[in-house]
């Protein structure tokens, strides 16, 4: 069923006119002398679409049932009809938001075109916002399911980074438990592996090494040693000198460690620093006697934070050394057994953060009841 229109305009003839032409185009129509008339069909609830008036008219013209149209219904489309010298007057109105303008005298065909066209375009706004309105709800509705997925997400994500934070937890219990155990039955010094891990991941961290890397060159260097359960017993606590044919067999331990590290997926961040811990910057290192950038850059750090522990912790065969006589030990080897890089990052960290580490892990052992030997 097509639209309701409204006529409205003082001369009687043109309202027949009018009316006539659009009720044959199939156009149910009504029409109205006056503004005031208007006004009260439209009030009435006519279910009018569109209302064609015109502007010059005894009491309230054209104009103001135009401004009193849009203030109320603003969904109903205007076209003005005036006469050949108020065109401005008509063009005017069209600012004010009447869809069109007719001419008198005017050619029914084209009253009935701009009609047409005018109700087309009221139609197509309708659908448009039809359509966006549809689209709004599509979005605030798919807004809505990416929220309610995104708590889930957040909830999810947060129970994985406890249950591996957890995980990492028992990693780490239980790989410096092991390390503890083999530090006793090397060197009789328990903590050294927890402090060359914790003195690792310090210069590490001067050097920007980020997570997970950092947590992988923590591991090896906790486990740097973990090859010596493969030496025996008579070499590795030997008190006298090694002969060539037992320092054959220490020398196996980086190879031994890489293999018992093999395969064990969560550990493959590691294994570069057992392997080779024993490599010096200038070459001379072993297993495979590696130099410079071709050592991995974890097992260039450790380097220099073994030797810091070694000369600092009490031994059987000496007394610890001061942090300074470490300090120059590593100067003066910088280039020949350690990396020049590593070197300066190491003396940017100051004395009193070693020995936090060191405290720290003293506190955790004594908390734990296992004796600390310097």
């Amino acid at each position: 069923m097509k639209p309701n229109l409204l006529i409205v305009d003082d001369e009687q003839v043109i309202r027949e006119v009018l009316y006539e032409r659009l009720s044959s185009a199939g156009y149910p129509c009504a029409a109205a002398a006056n503004s005031n008339e208007a006004l009260a069909r439209l009030r009435n609830g006519g279910g009018f679409s569109l209302v064609l008036t015109d502007i010059d008219m005894p009491g309230q013209n054209g104009i103001a049932l135009l401004k009193e149209i849009k203030s109320t219904q603003p969904d109903v489309d205007v076209v003005m009809v005036t006469g050949v010298v108020d065109v401005d007057t008509a063009i005017q109105s069209i600012r004010m938001g009447a869809s069109d303008y007719l001419t008198k005298p005017f050619n029914l065909d084209e009253v009935l075109l701009i009609v047409e066209r005018t109700l087309e375009k009221r139609r197509l706004i309708r659908e448009n916002r039809e359509y966006q309105q549809m689209l709004e709800q599509r979005v605030e509705e798919r807004t809505h399911e990416v929220l309610r997925k995104s708590v889930e997400v957040e909830r999810l994500y947060k129970e994985l980074k406890t249950a591996f934070e957890q995980i990492r937890s028992t990693y780490d219990t239980t790989l410096e438990a092991l390390m503890e155990a083999l530090d006793t039955r090397d060197t009789e010094t328990q903590g050294h592996s927890r402090r060359v891990s914790e003195y690792t991941v310090a210069v590490a961290r001067e050097m920007g090494v980020q997570e997970p890397e950092l947590t992988q060159m923590r591991w090896g260097a906790l486990l740097h040693d973990v090859g010596k359960i493969g030496v025996p017993d008579a070499i590795l606590r030997k008190p006298a000198a090694l002969t060539p044919e037992e320092w054959i067999e220490m020398r196996k331990h980086p190879e031994l460690g890489r293999r018992i590290l093999a395969g064990i997926r969560f550990l493959e961040g590691a294994v570069p620093i057992v392997y080779c811990h024993q490599e010096r910057y200038d070459g001379t290192g072993y297993p495979r006697g590696l130099k410079g950038d071709q050592i991995p850059l974890g097992a260039r750090i450790f380097a220099v934070v073994d030797t810091l522990d070694a000369m600092t912790m009490n031994r059987p065969y000496r007394k610890a050394l001061p942090y300074e006589r470490a300090r120059q030990e590593v100067i003066k080897f910088s280039g020949q057994q350690f990396d020049p890089a590593v070197v300066e990052h190491f003396l940017k960290i100051p004395e009193q953060e070693w020995e936090q580490i060191n405290r720290r892990i003293k506190a955790d052992l004594a908390a734990r009841g296992m004796s600390h030997k310097y």
